[in-house]
């Protein structure tokens, strides 16, 4: 942890030197291209802390990377609106739906090692479970579980984890589902039915979810606080409050265990230190455990996203896809791969542009939109050298 503690100081450390970016590209070319962005993100910063304080949002992490190394690192306020203790790069924040991202990595690691197929169904893995109303289910695969394509109704059964019900109570009513079209022909976004990438994990090795995320993903990237579940995250002496606005104040809220039951689509808990990590991984910084072409893949767009989610509504916007467990989009002409997430008292946005080697993680202990806009206001920043302001 000696590690962590030279970050803990409410300090930061700011790069904006691009011959520091510039040492990761071997050609005239490359540079080139790397200087038509704009790596100078004092303002996007100011626009975090002003937006942050302004809410008085409780506790905050930010970090900009790139594959080398950390490029801005800084957190602020509290971990609990009734204590004194501060946020540190140590601090764990649920990162809610950001935890897709590992779930869609776990599953291609199942295929990259043979243990599965993209193209095994779910019917074949569970021959007893019964998915959806119509036969055409039957033909549901890995890649579309992945992808939020299955055909099923969009958010199927969110309503009872709100309602506090677990994963284990939800999938006998699997069948209930409504099938709204064949798999792979249309986006419906899950977290019950995406769950079953556990499911699949535990009938592929014979060990736990938990166990394979942290042997697998958190242990070769060194992610030494990232953890699965509830308990770990209640046990945890770092872990953050989480909060809600209650007539005009932050106060801490409680953990709904039923979105923890549902661990690919919400259960993982991690620090701003970690998620660095994870950013740089995808960067392709550590292609011991990620490999270039096995990035390549998980980036890869699988299914058009419609029009309708915050993401879908940015100015600049111009064509969204769900890939394997993350979000893929065309914003201003430069690729940027993304995810956010919000789960009761938590909200987390991260991006990354492969092409610009640069990547953003923004973890809050309370809910608020400000989230929202953040991956927009990052990208502007970064692509102002190419569209420039009027």
């Amino acid at each position: 942890m000696i590690r962590h503690k030279l970050n803990q100081v409410i300090q930061y450390f700011f790069v904006v030197a691009i011959g520091v970016l510039g040492s990761a590209y071997s050609s005239a070319d490359d540079d080139a291209q790397i200087a038509l962005f704009n790596y100078d993100f004092s303002e996007f910063i100011y626009w975090i802390k002003t937006a942050a304080d302004e809410k008085r949002i409780p506790g905050a992490a930010l970090a900009i990377v790139s594959r080398e190394g950390i490029m801005y690192l800084q957190t602020w306020g509290k971990k609990d609106v009734a204590e004194e203790n501060p946020v540190t790069t140590d601090s764990v924040f649920r990162i809610a739906s950001m935890s897709k991202t590992f779930a869609g990595t776990a599953t291609a690691l199942l295929v990259d090692n043979n243990h599965q197929s993209w193209d095994t169904k779910v019917s074949d893995l569970f021959p007893q479970m019964r998915i959806g109303t119509r036969s055409s289910s039957e033909e549901i695969t890995l890649k579309h579980l992945v992808s939020h394509s299955t055909g099923l109704m969009p958010h199927s059964y969110s309503n009872m984890l709100d309602d506090g019900v677990a994963y284990e109570k939800i999938k006998d009513k699997f069948h209930q589902i409504p099938t709204v079209c064949t798999p792979g022909q249309c986006y419906g976004y899950q977290n019950v039915v995406f769950s079953l990438i556990a499911d699949v994990v535990e009938e592929s090795t014979g060990g736990s979810y938990e166990r394979y995320i942290e042997e697998e993903i958190f242990r070769p990237l060194d992610m030494l606080s990232a953890s699965v579940g509830m308990d770990s995250f209640l046990d945890n002496p770092e872990s953050t409050s989480p909060h809600r606005l209650v007539r005009g104040n932050w106060r801490t809220t409680t953990t709904n265990p039923a979105y923890y039951s549902v661990a690919p689509a919400s259960g993982i808990n991690a620090s701003i230190f970690d998620m660095t990590m994870w950013i740089r991984a995808n960067l392709g910084a550590f292609p011991e455990v990620l490999t270039p072409d096995f990035l390549d893949d998980l980036h890869e767009p699988i299914i058009s996203t419609p029009y309708g989610n915050y993401f879908n509504r940015w100015n600049g916007l111009e064509k969204a896809y769900y890939a394997t467990g993350w979000r893929v989009f065309d914003y201003k002409g430069v690729r940027a791969i993304h995810h956010g997430g919000g789960v009761r008292g938590f909200r987390s946005e991260m991006a990354f542009v492969p092409e610009a080697n640069i990547g953003m993680v923004l973890l809050f202990n309370a809910e608020s939109n400000i989230a929202n806009d953040v991956v927009p206001v990052f990208l502007d920043n970064l692509t102002d050298s190419i569209y420039p302001k009027p």
